[in-house]
């Protein structure tokens, strides 16, 4: 088995410089790091993980948690992308991943990562109000969390506000003036968010939005969205055009449309929200913000890994990343010409 000794005797120096080399010291120059981390794959070295732990009091184990209340969990592409980008980014830095058990535990949540020691958690997806979750929170163990704000952690977010703008900008632009959204959970942070922005890019553009035109559902709720589509359709003075919280509760929505005899957008305009890769092949492709998914499971491991290494000097802070508009096919031009 390859030793740092053996890599220090090849490269002509100290152990201390491999081993600062191995783990990415900045008190050596960029060409020494890349020879002797050249000369390590050659070799083929692995570090001991057993030693590296207690040499470093680390466990290079993360934890992710992940319990959706649509329990779509891996099979929903948006949580899917996210954990492609926390895993990358962990691997890259060394570190492997563990799920939170989350079903027939006997453990808490923060028992279970106490259980497994590991160095931090990233709360992908849960219920943030649930004391189980606070207590990972407020625990020693550092996290990070996504799509939710806490005091004492940091977070990693979409640009809701932003992204929730430009949907209604667009669809202003395209003459909709009566305009419906169907949202999801209200005690979510994202849900706030974009209602905030919903409601504040209309007054800006001086559109009047009637409550009944703004219904309560739930992330991921097609079945739910279908029946609040019909809500509104069957008004007196139906929207033209309907927000959803989700690309996969639109589905819900255009299988009411379809229904009744309808088509998208000729008879009624819709919007979703992820971006999701289905959402562009379907036909008309769906009119959506495009949420980069996968960079805020990296930024979120990257923030993690940070605070684990360098807990002394780690910040509470917002990371928050653009999205973009996907203009498709399903809001139809209805302005004067």
């Amino acid at each position: 088995m390859v030793s740092m000794r053996d890599i220090a005797e090849k490269c002509s120096v100290s152990v201390a410089t491999v081993s600062k080399a191995l783990n990415n010291h900045s008190d050596i120059s960029e060409e020494t790091r890349k020879k002797i981390r050249q000369t390590a794959s050659d070799m083929g070295y692995y570090p001991n993980s057993a030693a590296r732990a207690l040499k470093t009091n680390r466990s290079y184990n993360i934890g992710v948690l992940m319990n959706d209340r649509a329990h779509s969990g891996l099979t929903h592409e948006y949580f899917s992308a996210v954990l492609e980008g926390v895993k990358v980014e962990s691997e890259s830095r060394g570190y492997d991943i563990t799920f939170i058990n989350t079903h027939n535990r006997k453990m808490t949540y923060y028992e279970h990562c106490k259980y497994r020691n590991l160095d931090g958690v990233v709360i992908a997806c849960a219920d943030f109000e649930e004391p189980e979750v606070q207590e990972v929170v407020n625990g020693a163990i550092p996290s990070v969390t996504i799509d939710y704000i806490f005091n004492n952690c940091t977070s990693v977010s979409s640009d809701n506000v932003k992204g929730m703008r430009e949907l209604v900008q667009y669809v202003y632009k395209m003459g909709h003036r009566k305009i419906a959204y169907i949202h999801g959970e209200s005690n979510s942070e994202v849900t706030k968010e974009r209602l905030a922005s919903f409601y504040m890019t209309l007054e800006e553009l001086d559109v009047d939005v009637p409550d009944e035109y703004v219904k309560s559902s739930e992330y991921l709720n097609a079945v739910k969205a279908e029946k609040l589509t019909n809500e509104l359709l069957n008004m007196t003075d139906a929207p033209t055009c309907i927000f959803y919280p989700d690309d996969l509760s639109y589905s819900g929505g255009f299988n009411a449309i379809k229904s009744r005899g309808l088509k998208v957008p000729d008879d009624i305009s819709m919007v979703g929200y992820d971006g999701i890769k289905l959402s562009q092949i379907l036909n008309p492709k769906l009119t959506t913000v495009e949420q980069q998914s996968r960079k805020i499971g990296m930024l979120a491991a990257r923030e993690l890994i940070t605070c684990v290494e360098n807990p002394k000097t780690a910040l509470v802070k917002r990371v928050v990343v653009d999205g973009r508009l996907l203009e498709g096919e399903t809001v139809k031009d209805i302005r004067q010409k």
